[in-house]
């Protein structure tokens, strides 16, 4: 792979290093979302699926931190290693730090994802995956499950209420992403893919950490290979970083918005949406691309009111 890295990188019209490696993390991070998805549908069928009409054809990507979950998932993960003496404290404080210059600037720095992502792959090295999604599980109901935005939530439900998938898209490990979208019964998720061999981890990434062009590679990836048409999708996300995601979907909708991404979204005419002070959108309704499926939103209201009495 590093070769193929260094082909392309002398070219001088060719794609940067870094592009090569977005583009890498991206498909990884597609094919590992995609296996998770089967695994997890091959465990469960015996349930009967909802009796909601399927829109083939339009799904909503999720960003996690700051837009499905208060503040950085990584560190709430890390939290909760650090409880069962996986992690200094000292590693929490110094990963919160990074995470209050990122919300102040609005950027991540090159530097501090570097050190992150060395800390992290230190850590796993040599563990295996089905221990991490393990602590991932019991980590999510201990101190994640209380920090999900009620209005990001409910903005993820009315797309499963219309039929359509609903993806995660986070630099967060995949399987830790995984679970996130699994109690929130959502599709799957799109996250950075660490290398692993017979289920135990190598300590190197598949390209590198999945941010900035590697989440929209991956969302393209996912939308060619599941016949999804990305002008009918909707993205969501609180960072200026995300925008090459944003750009992909026919609707994006900046949520709890950074300061570089706010003033974007409004010479873009986004939906604005800031769950954190109870302050209106800039714009107020359902996003265009779930109103495109609202013929199966329709529906699926009906459905959901005719449980809610039955249940009553």
């Amino acid at each position: 792979m590093q070769d193929q890295f260094t082909r392309i990188t002398r070219s001088p019209f060719g794609p940067t290093e870094e592009e090569v490696r977005a583009s890498v993390a991206g498909e990884a991070s597609a094919d590992a979302a995609l296996a998770l998805h089967d695994a997890e549908l091959a465990l469960h069928d015996d349930i009967p699926p909802l009796d909601i009409p399927r829109d083939l054809t339009a799904a909503a990507f999720f960003d996690v931190d700051n837009t499905m979950v208060q503040g950085a998932s990584i560190v709430h993960f890390a939290r909760g290693l650090a409880a069962r003496k996986y992690f200094k404290t000292s590693d929490i404080v110094d990963m919160a730090w990074k995470q209050v210059k990122f919300r102040v600037t609005g950027r991540e720095s090159m530097n501090d994802v570097a050190s992150g992502k060395e800390k992290a792959l230190s850590f796993i090295a040599g563990r295996s995956t089905a221990e991490l999604a393990a602590l991932g599980e019991e980590i999510y109901d201990e101190i994640i499950a209380d920090k999900i935005w009620p209005g990001t939530r409910a903005l993820a439900q009315m797309h499963l209420d219309a039929g359509q998938q609903v993806w995660l898209v986070t630099a967060t490990p995949v399987e830790l992403a995984q679970v996130i979208a699994k109690r929130l019964g959502l599709t799957g998720a799109l996250g950075t893919v660490a290398e692993s061999r017979d289920g135990v981890f190598t300590g190197r990434l598949v390209g590198d950490v999945l941010h900035g062009l590697g989440k929209a590679h991956a969302v393209r990836t996912l939308a060619i290979r599941e016949g999804l048409n990305l002008k009918r999708c909707t993205a969501y996300s609180d960072s200026h970083n995300d925008v090459p995601m944003l750009s992909l979907a026919g609707t994006s909708v900046a949520i709890n918005p950074d300061a570089d991404l706010r003033e974007l979204a409004k010479n873009r005419g986004w939906e604005i949406r800031d769950f954190r002070t109870g302050r209106k959108a800039a714009k107020v309704g359902v996003p265009t691309a779930l109103a495109l499926g609202a013929a199966g939103g329709a529906a699926a209201a009906v459905i959901a009111r005719k449980r809610e009495a039955k249940a009553g």
